[in-house]
């Protein structure tokens, strides 16, 4: 296995940028110096990260996320 996170990596398995291994080994966000729990993708190069919004659902009834710009650290969760 690799010890290297990729520029962008989403929850959805319907995205192209879907890794199970990678997500079940435990992936953590740092957005802005703060760890984050409730990202749903992010892009290390751009700069963002895709958050749900609230409870309301879109026509396919997936939570609605938004776009948030800012600093983008994803690192391995460890289970000490």
């Amino acid at each position: 296995m690799t010890d290297t996170l990729p520029d962008r990596l989403c929850n959805d398995p319907r995205s192209p940028y879907y890794d199970a291994d990678l997500l079940e080994r435990g992936i953590g966000i740092r957005f802005n110096g703060v760890e984050r729990t409730n990202v749903e993708e992010y892009c290390v190069s751009e700069g963002w990260v895709r958050v749900i919004a609230g409870k309301a659902l879109d026509r396919r009834g997936q939570p609605m996320t938004m776009k948030v710009k800012g600093t983008v650290e994803p690192f391995f969760r460890s289970d000490d």
